[in-house]
């Protein structure tokens, strides 16, 4: 049921100018602040006050727009049918030559390495329309799978689950790019320990653990949403990992690398990026 009712809000929202769209997501993005638990929002504004160095009003406005953010973004994904065909006009990316150049030399995909900033969704679409394959790595939802799903194949992309490594290996040597999202908290099997804002933070190893055992290069890129409700996606040079008898210090230094220019992009737009996320959960646990 909730699927129809879905891709009946989609319909409705692909009438509507979307500059409409845009405050009545706003407005359910306020609306709905008033409901995130307490405890999350404490967390949130810790979060911005002891990776920012703000006061607690800055820290309480960063977090709160960080999270009635996502109004705008729930109706821009319901747009997806009509984005399809206007992406290039909706989301400009910076420095597409990095892929293209990459693309035209090889025969095997790369990695592109992002976070939780600004719309990570429209990325695929973005980068599809513009000549390069995406795979997305997606966590399995509970009740919203199928429509999420259908929507990010429907731009262009390629979704696997996070399980699915074996496939993210095969289609990699067959040209596609996988995306991988650095900046959630891993378990502390699955991650290793670099600095980020100033504090040893357990992240992913994924992105650097594949270019190394395929050889090859990760593309950090992320996205910012301009004042007038477009998206600029900013691709940076690619970043090869340096494959030496120590496999895990390759894989963290390159990881160190990363994590900083996501911790670079966040302290320049810090009200896009995913405060309410338990960052540091697993080192609080450990320690």
């Amino acid at each position: 049921m909730s699927y129809y009712f879905m891709i009946f809000l989609s319909k409705i929202a692909c009438l509507l100018p979307w500059k409409l769209c845009e405050m009545i997501g706003n407005i359910l993005g306020s609306f709905a602040w008033i409901f995130v638990p307490k405890r999350r929002k404490n967390l949130a504004r810790d979060n911005v006050k002891r990776c920012l160095k703000v006061d607690d009003s800055e820290a309480n406005r960063i977090a709160k727009e960080s999270s009635t953010r996502f109004g705008a973004m729930f109706f821009e994904f319901l747009r997806f049918p009509l984005l399809k065909s206007r992406m290039k006009d909706h989301v400009e990316i910076e420095n597409l030559d990095y892929l293209l150049e990459y693309k035209k030399s090889s025969d095997i995909g790369a990695i592109i390495a992002t976070c939780h900033s600004d719309n990570w969704e429209l990325m695929g679409g973005a980068f599809a329309c513009n000549g390069i394959p995406l795979v997305g790595v997606a966590k399995k939802q509970r009740s919203m799978d199928r429509f999420i799903n259908e929507y990010r194949t429907l731009i262009g992309m390629h979704i696997t689950y996070k399980t699915g490594v074996r496939e993210m290996f095969e289609m990699l040597g067959e040209g596609w790019f996988i995306g991988l999202i650095m900046d959630q908290d891993p378990s502390r099997r699955d991650g290793v320990v670099v600095d980020f804002f100033d504090q040893p933070t357990n992240t992913p190893v994924g992105a650097a653990s594949m270019a190394r055992f395929k050889d090859v290069p990760i593309f950090p890129a992320f996205m910012h949403r301009n004042s007038d409700g477009t998206h600029r996606l900013i691709v940076s040079k690619p970043i090869r990992v340096e494959k030496t008898q120590d496999k895990r210090e390759d894989i963290k230094r390159t990881t160190q690398i990363l994590s900083k220019l996501i911790e670079e992009h966040v302290r320049k737009y810090p009200e896009e990026w995913f405060w309410l996320h338990d960052r540091w959960k697993s080192m609080r646990e450990e320690f």
